[in-house]
């Protein structure tokens, strides 16, 4: 069976990385068309060169990277720094990536690529903001019924937010750009923050990562050494949230997965619940499902995948 084909669109982001590590590790299963980055835990500028940075730290030069939207349809970016430090990629020293920027837009690209490939040849594994995705559709109305599935991280319904009160940050960034992705019928499958919140670096997990005895071991360890922090003061765990990976392990092995196929619609207009994920999981309207909404994953599974193919790097 011929490896399944996508096109990550990031923020990178500590976990965003580890996710395309994750994508890169496992080439008999991923075809990665392409990597957009767009704005969002850190200014575009930054997000486009740390995509870069863990291509040449994967040693796969040979990925496509695009700069994408460098703000949100309709409001002023909101950042992430206090979480992944001023660089997105703060931890361990890197260097400057040498590989080049695509000239060609990210938007386009994600344009140009599903015109190309027949019907539901292409995936699309949003880890950030949804305005690169959005912005395509309204570019391009006709691409979307080519998406074979999106697979994204993003939203909450139990864990609520972690932004705001509402809203998990990615939809929080640029609301209108999500309510677009949920609203245009493409099949979905959501990672909230219910199920990354279960799926957690502790300590002896990120010793696996550093006893690989690898560069790449070592910068995953160094990444979520200082990624975890944040988020270990702010809840009280043993560990940190690896949200963004949760994405590639699904497209790797779904039954790692479980969830419920409900309706989601996204708030746009409250000043109290703007990107708010309004998940209706018990059915309690009769509006449509449009998504496959995940509440749990087998985390040691989940970490056994993980480390078998970063190791692979």
């Amino acid at each position: 069976m011929p490896p399944r084909k996508i096109i990550i669109d990031t923020d990178p982001g500590q976990d965003d990385a580890v996710a395309i590590l994750l994508a890169l590790g496992s080439p008999d299963e991923l075809e990665v068309l392409g990597i957009t980055a767009v704005a969002g835990n850190v200014p575009l500028a930054l997000t486009q060169k740390n995509a870069r940075i863990v291509c040449e730290l994967a040693d796969r030069t040979d990925i496509p990277v695009f700069a994408g939207c460098d703000a949100p349809l309709a409001h002023s970016l909101v950042t992430a720094e206090h979480v992944h430090g001023k660089t997105g990629l703060d931890g361990p020293q890197m260097d400057d990536p040498t590989m080049p920027l695509q000239e060609t837009h990210g938007v386009d690209f994600i344009i140009e690529t599903l015109r190309r490939e027949a019907a539901d040849n292409v995936t699309l594994v949003p880890m950030g903001p949804l305005t690169n995705i959005a912005t395509a559709f309204q570019k391009a109305p006709d691409i979307v019924e080519k998406v074979r599935e999106i697979v994204l991280m993003g939203g909450a319904y139990f864990e609520v937010g972690n932004i705001t009160p509402a809203a998990e940050f990615n939809i929080y960034v640029d609301p209108e750009a999500a309510e677009i992705v949920f609203k245009s019928g493409v099949p979905l499958v959501v990672m909230p923050l219910d199920v990354t919140h279960k799926a957690l670096v502790t300590a002896p997990r990120v010793d696996a990562f550093r006893k690989m005895g690898t560069r790449v071991g070592e910068m995953v360890a160094a990444w979520t050494d200082f990624f975890e922090r944040f988020d270990k003061a702010k809840y009280g765990s043993k560990g940190a949230p690896l949200h963004d990976p949760c994405t590639v392990a699904y497209l790797l092995q779904p039954e790692l997965f479980s969830g419920r196929t409900i309706n989601v619609e996204i708030e746009v207009k409250s000043p109290l619940t703007r990107g708010m994920t309004v998940a209706d999981w018990w059915y309690v309207t009769d509006r449509d499902a449009n998504a496959l909404f995940m509440g749990d994953v087998d985390a040691d599974g989940f970490f056994n995948l993980l480390t078998e193919r970063i190791a692979r790097l």
